[in-house]
């Protein structure tokens, strides 16, 4: 019996994931068929308020998906938290952060840019589409399902036990270390119009995310050890490096 109420939790939280997920690329869009987005929907009041009370979402956000992912944290979360399903527990937080991100975001819509020719609009829309492409593929290419927590509750299900980490750099990886970070930069940063309150998301998603970088790739150390190290030496963090050897 839990067995399957732990796949069925760990059902629940990919679903919550993938609906969150969606509405992002909606909010962050600024899509009309959706009530809020980073420019529209949210409370109004002062600027100053505005900035702070996003700047703390942010925060939040930051600090639960980079402590809960911290391997110290893990040991102690488990002492709690079955095994099993300890990553989607930590995929339905992710969701929660993102979900309050979505219902208290204070919009400051006044723009700090806007492109009005339709080929260089057309140009950064693709850009923000490719984006998000490009996370989307660098999670398969990593293993999507275990990277939300249904393959480990699948196993559990199964009565299987999960092989060891492998280090491998597939596709992208063999040219950027970490692709899915890539992607977010462009999906947060390539749009036709930038307002202030985009602009205060975009920065302290990238600022987030070069800080979560450093201690992603200090836990691969310790995991990889010197496979990372030379990994980490030939390829690029965010960017082909031009002119150097590529790990393999």
């Amino acid at each position: 019996m839990a067995r399957i109420l732990f796949l069925l939790f760990g059902v629940i939280a990919y679903l919550l994931f993938f609906a969150t997920f969606l509405y992002l690329i909606a909010f962050v869009g600024n899509h009309p068929w959706v009530p809020v987005t980073v420019d529209r929907g949210g409370a109004a009041g002062p600027v100053g308020l505005a900035i702070v009370v996003d700047i703390a979402l942010i925060a939040l956000f930051g600090l639960q998906h980079s402590v809960m992912a911290r391997p110290g944290f893990k040991q102690a979360w488990t002492r709690f938290v079955p095994r099993p399903i300890e990553r989607s527990v930590y995929v339905v937080a992710a969701s929660l952060a993102l979900i309050l991100l979505f219902l208290v975001w204070r919009p400051m819509p006044t723009a700090v840019w806007s492109v009005e020719n339709s080929a260089g609009a057309a140009i950064l829309w693709g850009l923000f589409a490719l984006g998000w492409l490009i996370v989307l593929v660098s999670t398969f290419l990593i293993s999507h399902f275990e990277l939300f927590g249904l393959a480990q509750v699948w196993n559990h299900a199964r009565g299987r036990v999960a092989e060891p980490p492998a280090f491998r750099t597939p596709f992208l990886y063999r040219y950027i270390r970490h692709p899915l970070y890539s992607g977010f930069f462009l999906a947060f940063w390539a749009t036709p119009r930038m307002s202030w309150g985009h602009l205060l998301l975009a920065a302290g998603v990238s600022a987030y995310m070069l800080i979560a970088i450093r201690y992603e790739e200090r836990d691969l150390v310790g995991t990889f050890g010197d496979d990372y190290r030379n990994y980490r030496e030939s390829t690029g963090m965010l960017m082909p490096r031009v002119g150097r050897r590529k790990a393999g």
